[in-house]
């Protein structure tokens, strides 16, 4: 993203994710794909326990928040 603004003079505002947790697929209403870096133990049929538990992508993320973007590696 740095080099993309630095380099190539992208105008860029921000950067935001899909979504922070795993979420009801809103054209299929299924839980199967995990979006989020956050998951929910919940399943198609809507049972489960709701608890949260982070996944690996959400230290990435927050790495990627606290330096601005330039450190994209996983």
């Amino acid at each position: 993203m740095k080099d993309a603004v630095e380099i190539d003079g992208v105008d860029m505002m921000g950067y935001t994710s899909w979504g922070p947790i795993d979420l009801v697929s809103a054209s299929t209403g299924e839980m199967k794909k995990r979006y989020g870096f956050i998951y929910v133990d919940l399943d198609n049929e809507g049972k489960g326990t709701l608890k949260r538990t982070k996944k690996k992508s959400f230290a990435w993320y927050k790495k990627v928040i606290e330096t601005n973007g330039e450190d994209l590696s996983y």
